[in-house]
């Protein structure tokens, strides 16, 4: 069956028609994303959901999401979307970064030279039948600095243009670095330099605890007098009522906002502020950029539920679907050795270090080792998927490690994972064989070759001679049918590991029986 997609905001018909081309089942209903209810009625029946911003997905409706894989929002913000809750369940959260950069960046210069010049009230006074030539007096913006706090893909246009216009630029931004900064040819600079020089301030960060207020009471206190700013990025990044007390007394010349805490902004403190200028979140709206992002938000749902490509996740490592094909088996192998390891460890974990070698460290490593932290953390916490695993470890204070190194060894390619404790380290060593198959190839630093089964049986124990018939005779006795049998000693008469995969769960009184032979070390069934 084809997976189901729905569309509960207004998408354009080619964007609907992409989905239809890649053979899935679309349900375009674009008024739906405004009644809550209905969504959370009917939305356990889709695979794929496809937004704008209308749409609120909340954690009452990922709840109903049983089947939902992956949200696609047409822009960049997701703040209509809890991503935790998604996260927690596995759902991936994609974004359109780039369809509507230009736009949102040509805004925001619009709107600087708007507020600049008085655009705005000098055309509303015009055309009331005025001429008051000398009331709306400007300001340059050539040799003006502009200050660009937030420097990603819609600042840097930003910046682009404003050093077009002979502007001077200056950034703050902590994800920037110096040589991005002298590509760009902004200079990049702390907040408290940057509010102190800059003429023009326009942010283009998105909102988050850290940069919530960002332009506090204080902050804008800090300003150069005279400063205008401009925000066509999200609304709560500015103190919108110390904003307009600045404004009313003058220190701030005038400002130009695209986006409110609340929208749609029917009131706002701001309004009526002198030299304000003011628009209904038009950032993304031009005819470009809201055709560019549906059919990137299609496409991008389209290549994960038909072939696994992963693009613009917020919670999840980009899988391109030409490399999907190939970093599957190695998936599984990942996992595998993270069950394996997991279900082996009963204290804290302080540590996991994963060693790629050969060919698979040219891979997409990222997904690899999420997919590792999954096997390792599902025996601990149960409901954990490749989405949610990486957080859940970042909680725990779990320090993950990766390793790369080109092949050394008699395998082209194999992963070795560590798994680090306050009592001991564990490691435990796997590759993928001709016909596609993960092997364990190494535990505790003792070689052997083993394919993990539904059920399985590990146990350590001194090597003798008479342990494995005395072992299998108890399995025989309690109607354990054996299906494969894997050995590795360190040395004849050292430590020995056994790997047996069964056909069914081993009954408890049976493991008790195994424990208590002598000889044996430890005996752990194990599932897959």
């Amino acid at each position: 069956m084809a997976p189901k997609v729905l569309i509960s905001d207004k998408l354009s018909p080619a964007a609907v028609q992409i989905f239809k081309d890649r053979g899935l089942d679309v349900d375009f209903l674009p008024d739906l994303g405004k009644d809550k209810e209905k969504l959370a009625e009917v939305i356990g029946q889709y695979d794929g959901l496809a937004i704008r911003s209308a749409t609120k997905v909340t954690e009452k409706i990922i709840a109903k999401a049983d089947r939902l894989k992956v949200i696609g929002r047409a822009g960049i913000g997701v703040d209509n979307v809890d991503i935790p809750a998604a996260t927690a369940k596995g759902i991936i959260v994609m974004n359109t970064p780039f369809g509507n950069a230009i736009t949102t960046a040509e805004h925001a210069i619009a709107m600087m030279f708007s507020v600049a010049r008085q655009i705005p009230a000098a055309d509303a006074s015009t055309q009331a039948g005025k001429w008051e030539k000398s009331k709306f007096m400007g300001v340059e913006i050539t040799a003006k600095t502009l200050g660009l706090i937030g420097c990603g893909n819609i600042g840097s246009i930003v910046a682009e243009r404003a050093i077009g216009l002979r502007m001077k630029v200056v950034a703050y931004d902590p994800f920037l670095s110096a040589e991005r900064a002298r590509d760009l040819g902004v200079e990049k600079v702390e907040l408290d330099e940057l509010l102190r020089r800059a003429d023009f301030i326009t942010l283009h960060t998105p909102l988050t605890e850290k940069t919530r207020n960002i332009l506090s009471e204080e902050a804008i206190s800090r300003t150069k007098k005279g400063v205008y700013i401009i925000n066509c990025a999200r609304g709560g990044l500015v103190d919108e009522t110390a904003l307009r007390a600045a404004l009313d007394s003058g220190h701030v010349a005038g400002a130009a906002f695209d986006v409110f805490v609340e929208e749609p902004a029917k009131e706002n403190v701001l309004f009526g502020a002198p030299n304000l200028v003011c628009t209904p979140h038009l950032g993304a709206a031009t005819e470009e950029a809201q055709e560019n992002v549906a059919l990137q938000v299609a496409e991008q749902i389209s290549d994960y539920l038909m072939n696994g490509g992963v693009t613009n996740a917020l919670n999840m490592p980009s899988i391109s679907s030409e490399e999907a094909p190939k970093l599957t088996p190695f998936v599984r192998l990942a996992e595998q050795l993270g069950s394996f390891a997991g279900q082996l460890t009963e204290t804290a974990i302080s540590g996991i270090r994963i060693e790629y070698e050969g060919h698979v460290a040219q891979m997409n490593t990222k997904a690899l080792t999420a997919a590792v932290l999954t096997g390792v953390l599902t025996p601990l916490l149960q409901s954990v998927n490749m989405v949610s695993a990486p957080s859940l470890a970042r909680e725990r204070d779990i320090q993950v490690e990766e390793v790369h190194r080109s092949q050394q060894g008699a395998y082209e390619t194999y992963i070795r994972l560590t798994i680090l404790t306050e009592r001991q380290s564990r490691s435990v060593a796997g590759t993928i064989f001709a016909d596609g198959t993960p092997r364990i190839i190494q535990v505790k630093g003792i070689d052997m070759e083993a394919a993990l089964g539904a059920h399985m049986l590990y146990i350590t124990n001194e090597d003798k001679p008479g342990f494995i018939g005395k072992f299998g005779s108890i399995l025989g006795d309690a109607g354990v049918n054996i299906a494969t049998f894997s050995l590795g000693r360190n040395e004849p008469g050292g430590d020995a590991i056994a790997l047996i995969e069964v056909d069914g769960e081993v009954p408890a009184e049976t493991v008790e029986k195994l424990v208590a032979l002598p000889l044996v070390k430890q005996v752990k069934p194990l599932k897959f």
